[in-house]
């Protein structure tokens, strides 16, 4: 079995399941994940393993967020991109000043409501599948954390900035709250994922896993062999003992284990290390 980490560059007008069935195709592999999900709309980065390592996605640091987007400015679309726009007013140009006010007043944590095209989940379902079909429903109040913004141009009607998020932002609510600050319509004319915590897209280069795991590194004072036999383990074999998450990493494997209570249990067990050249 394939067991590879890298990521990819998801064009635009493809959907990432679709692309992942691209990327199997191009390797030869049956098992396959990625995180992250950019709907058809949005390029760019997609995190992607083969093998064992797809079980690894929840333990990656995957924060902040870094997305360019280029809004326009007058521009009206209910899926808040340019695939269906209905109505572009004719404005005049926003001084910078005016823009570097709403710029830095949109810093920090900001309450929203996603967008009726997005991938949230309604009863197992996902909103902008019901939006589609002009279904009612409400999508609870969430918040995103924006860490920085930089305005990169400004062409009048469309503004390009660069964003640095958390975790479950959606750009296009981001955009629709500057618009609004402004007074006017908006939609999103581009939106690119360039970065997503230290992954970036490096010609889906192969890359070590255990570099971006978002875990201590703990040691076990015992023979390695009880780990990759998964034996159950002492707490009293360990060096690091208060309650977590850890790695543990050997020459030929890493696992993942959790301290909770002074008991040892595996997460995932005997997870072969990547050959790196």
């Amino acid at each position: 079995m394939i067991e590879r980490l890298f990521v990819a560059n998801k064009p635009t007008t493809v959907s990432s399941n679709h692309f992942l069935s691209r990327l199997k195709r191009k390797y030869g592999v049956k098992k396959a994940g990625y995180s992250g999900t950019l709907d058809p709309f949005a390029s760019g980065v997609l995190i992607v393993a083969f093998g064992n390592y797809t079980r690894l996605f929840n333990y990656l640091a995957k924060s902040p967020k870094v997305y360019e987007t280029t809004i326009w400015l007058g521009a009206f679309c209910e899926s808040l991109d340019n695939e269906n726009i209905t109505k572009v007013d004719v404005l005049k140009p926003f001084s910078m000043q005016s823009l570097e006010i709403v710029r830095s007043d949109l810093l920090g944590n900001i309450k929203y409501i996603p967008p009726k095209f997005s991938a949230k989940k309604i009863d197992g379902k996902r909103a902008y599948e019901l939006a589609r079909k002009d279904e009612e429903f409400e999508l609870k109040p969430c918040e995103m954390q924006i860490f920085s913004c930089e305005i990169l141009n400004y062409s009048h009607p469309f503004l390009t900035l660069r964003l640095s998020v958390s975790e479950g932002s959606y750009i296009r609510s981001y955009a629709q709250i500057f618009a609004k600050k402004l007074g006017v319509n908006a939609t999103l004319s581009a939106l690119k994922r360039v970065r997503e915590g230290k992954f970036v897209y490096e010609n889906e280069k192969e890359l070590d896993p255990t570099k971006f795991l978002s875990l201590k590194t703990n040691s076990y004072l015992g023979d390695p062999k009880n780990i990759e036999y998964g034996k159950k383990l002492d707490i009293s074999e360990l060096v690091i003992k208060t309650d977590g998450i850890y790695m543990i990493k050997f020459d030929e494997f890493f696992s993942i284990i959790e301290i909770k209570n002074e008991l040892v249990s595996y997460c995932l067990n005997k997870v072969k290390n990547a050959d790196i050249n």
